[in-house]
């Protein structure tokens, strides 16, 4: 189904809001307050993490996780009511924006209504009893889905959100069968024609940890037949082993390369330096100018850039998912220099060149990542300062020699024999 993703996707900026936590009242009304700020921000998605009732049984932390659901088919009363549920996406339609939601088909809560109604769609353990094949996530139980009459069923349920959302974020999805993500997209199409499906893909060494007990576990590129994005798991293990400096600037970039030739030509990536699983961005890269460089690359990359509710503000506190923790906005907007460079980046990015080019990228000096797209005859360059004190640096940069204007900056910068003087600052000229 991945024949049909669109490539405008890669211009697109998804926002992800974990509802009990983006506001004090944390609720679906407290989340439509703050649909102007996410819009400012060049919102075009809104991606809300499960809506569902959370199970009470072997609940972790005081609230439990929103990944511990109870009941497919209803709103968490602690959220607001279906009502409330169906007024956010219709305001979040109304500013001009898409809202999906997340489905957790793998598991669910011991004490769900299918585990009650239906026992027999369930993994059960040798001695009988309901069990989970991933030993810390202690709070769920396994599906089946052997059992085609499970299969209906999820599908029925998407059916019956697509009524109100615009598609989905899967969790986990590489652990379901691929048959039955693509019979549920099909069946999804007729009530949602151009569903976005997302896909939650997995670390390369959890795909291979789990095909090693016998499990499914998708890879990326079996991913693309069914959904339209998937994480860059592929390469955030590269991401984080330069940041702790036990990998290099030049295996990570390589590893980004690579994507262009194994994977669909339309194949869409969700860019992030954060999401609910993955420390937040500002605790990684407390260095302002590093984030800056970081910040800018994700944006500039092919694909779809992620930001997590409070990223923009610079918030380095990652929120429990198991009890109330409000995300503490600035009072004073001390972080409002990332905010205006989100909103310029994604206003950058709507050029037409970003959803379809090829796509290179390169380091240099363990300091700089330097990517180009090219189509034809139009050419983006970006050159991104990412460690600490990257300072004044001669970059050798595959442009036209010339003088242009910097987009983020609008100054004047000159390509001359091949090379740019950057000063500590990303660097994006289009031609």
């Amino acid at each position: 189904m991945a024949t049909v993703t669109p490539k405008s996707l890669r211009n697109m900026m998804m926002y992800q809001v974990f509802v009990r936590n983006f506001t004090e009242d944390g609720t679906f009304k407290g989340v439509a307050r703050y649909l102007d700020h996410i819009k400012s921000l060049g919102t075009d998605i809104i991606w809300l993490m499960p809506i569902h009732p959370i199970g009470k049984v072997a609940r972790k932390g005081t609230l439990g996780s929103p990944y511990a659901i109870s009941d497919y088919r209803a709103v968490n009363p602690e959220f607001g009511t279906l009502d409330d549920f169906k007024a956010l996406v219709a305001e979040i339609h109304k500013k001009g924006m898409k809202c999906i939601i997340d489905v957790v088909y793998n598991h669910t809560s011991p004490d769900s209504v299918l585990s009650c109604e239906h026992p027999e769609w369930f993994y059960h353990k040798e001695d009988g009893r309901f069990g989970n094949r991933v030993g810390d996530w202690t709070d769920i139980i396994d599906l089946d889905y052997s059992n085609k009459e499970l299969w209906s069923y999820q599908i029925e349920t998407l059916k019956m959100w697509a009524e109100i959302v615009d598609g989905f974020r899967c969790d986990v999805a590489p652990l379901i069968p691929l048959d039955f993500w693509l019979k549920a997209r099909e069946e999804v199409e007729k009530v949602r024609p151009r569903c976005i499906w997302l896909s939650e893909s997995v670390e390369p060494g959890f795909i291979t940890y789990m095909r090693g007990r016998g499990m499914t576990a998708l890879s990326d590129s079996e991913i693309y037949q069914a959904f339209d994005l998937c994480y860059d798991y592929d390469v955030y293990g590269k991401f984080r082993a330069y940041l702790s400096g036990k990998g290099t600037l030049e295996d990570y970039a390589e590893a980004i390369n690579r994507q262009e030739y194994i994977y669909p030509e339309n194949y869409v990536k969700l860019r992030f330096l954060e999401n609910h699983d993955q420390t937040r961005a500002a605790f990684l890269i407390p260095d302002r100018k590093a984030l800056e460089g970081w910040t800018a690359f994700t944006f500039f990359q092919k694909g779809m850039p992620l930001i997590y509710a409070g990223q923009e503000w610079t918030i380095p506190h990652l929120p429990s998912l198991f009890d109330k923790d409000t995300v503490e906005v600035p009072i004073l907007g001390a972080a409002i220099w990332l905010i205006d460079l989100i909103a310029k980046l994604a206003d950058i990015r709507r050029d037409p060149l970003f959803a379809d080019s090829v796509y290179q990228v390169r380091s240099q000096d363990e300091r700089f990542l330097i990517a180009t797209h090219t189509k034809g005859e139009r050419k983006a360059l970006g050159v991104f300062p990412v460690a600490p004190n990257s300072g004044i640096g001669y970059v050798e940069v595959d442009f036209p020699d010339g003088v242009y204007t910097d987009l983020l900056n609008e100054e004047k910068v000159e390509v001359f024999r091949g090379g740019i003087s950057c000063y500590d600052r990303p660097i994006i000229l289009i031609k």
